[in-house]
């Protein structure tokens, strides 16, 4: 997530660098042919102009449906950040001071299964876009991913026993597991009379909620954008791209009549053809990035700074003196 006031526009360059360079040429091309005399080259602007209104209803319908996603996804974790703290305090108080120890022990085994979720969540997919060369280089710039530095079996480790986090390193889906040892620890403190039944139901429920959580997250991250809307949205981007040099030849080349630059106008039709499909295109880009929002981007959601929100509030509540201590953005980027 980015926490600072806005992109700098030399971030944003050096982000599409390789576009702009790509559109320039894109534009000169056709320029070039209509000024050494191969006028017929030229298309009339108005179907162009169609065109750039299609592209530009299926480009802000994708970036709405790709702001969609990343605020649900924000308010899955926002669900989860209150859930931990019910779960929290109900815990403590129900176990008191006498089960300190029990209590500590199921804080430890939330904090691993929040890992373990965030480092699922940052697996890659297929369809996401942080292989981009753009990607890449403005991560390699700007931040780092932890979940790609600390691999899960440590960062597990942490939290759990060595037979826990054997045990747990075997599942598949571990976040799940984690769940699932919760509840059998809680059935056990029930049964020798820590905890009535009212109780117990209500940190059932909590649990409940945390697998809903997960599986809302999930689902946001194994069910892509629909390929069918992504496709057509680069088709027609991609034809208007090549069309808008062309329709705009005659247009640039008016500018000049009855001027000294009479003959010169036409070739504005480089950076102006480049600059209106550089918006296009940008706008699209935009929309990709942060339609994944656990994929390790800097448009991401912090999951990360959020688990370390519900840890230092967990622990505190135990009166710990030794929290950790807030993970704060470093180049206005925070994961």
């Amino acid at each position: 997530m980015h926490t600072g006031k806005r992109y700098t526009p030399w971030e944003f360059f050096r982000w599409t660098r390789q576009d702009v360079f790509l559109l320039l040429i894109i534009a000169a091309i056709p320029t070039t042919m209509y000024a050494i005399g191969l006028t017929f080259v030229a298309l009339p602007w108005q179907p162009v102009a169609i065109v750039g209104t299609a592209v530009a209803f299926i480009v802000g319908f994708k970036n709405n449906a790709s702001y969609n996603r990343l605020w649900e996804a924000r308010q899955i974790y926002g669900s989860i950040i209150n859930d931990s703290r019910s779960f929290g305090y109900t815990v403590r108080d129900v176990l008191k001071e006498q089960s300190k120890e029990k209590t500590r022990v199921l804080f430890n085994r939330h904090m691993a299964w929040l890992t373990a979720l965030r480092y699922q969540l940052r697996e890659s997919r297929p369809w996401e876009n942080m292989q981009q060369a753009r990607n890449l280089d403005y991560k390699k710039n700007h931040f780092e991913v932890s979940e790609q530095i600390i691999n899960v079996e440590t960062a597990l480790g942490s939290y759990l026993s060595k037979e826990d986090l054997s045990y747990i390193m075997s599942k598949k889906n571990r976040a799940t597991q984690l769940v699932a040892m919760q509840s059998a620890a809680l059935a056990s403190i029930r049964s020798e009379g820590q905890m009535n039944d009212f109780q117990w139901t209500q940190l059932q429920q909590i649990l409940m909620r945390l697998t809903d959580h997960q599986g809302k997250a999930e689902r946001i991250k194994n069910f892509p954008y629909p390929r069918n809307f992504s496709s057509i949205a680069t088709y027609l981007l991609f034809l208007f791209i090549l069309l808008a040099p062309f329709g705009l030849l005659r247009e640039m080349e008016k500018l000049g009549d009855g001027t000294m630059l009479q003959g010169y106008t036409i070739w504005l039709n480089i950076p102006f053809s480049a600059l209106i499909a550089w918006a296009f295109h940008t706008l699209d880009t935009v929309g990709e990035s942060s339609m994944n929002p656990f994929e390790g981007n800097a448009n991401d959601v912090p999951i990360t700074q959020i688990s370390r929100t519900i840890e230092i509030d967990l622990f505190d509540m135990l009166d710990d003196a030794n929290l950790p201590p807030a993970i704060v953005p470093i180049n206005d980027i925070v994961l």
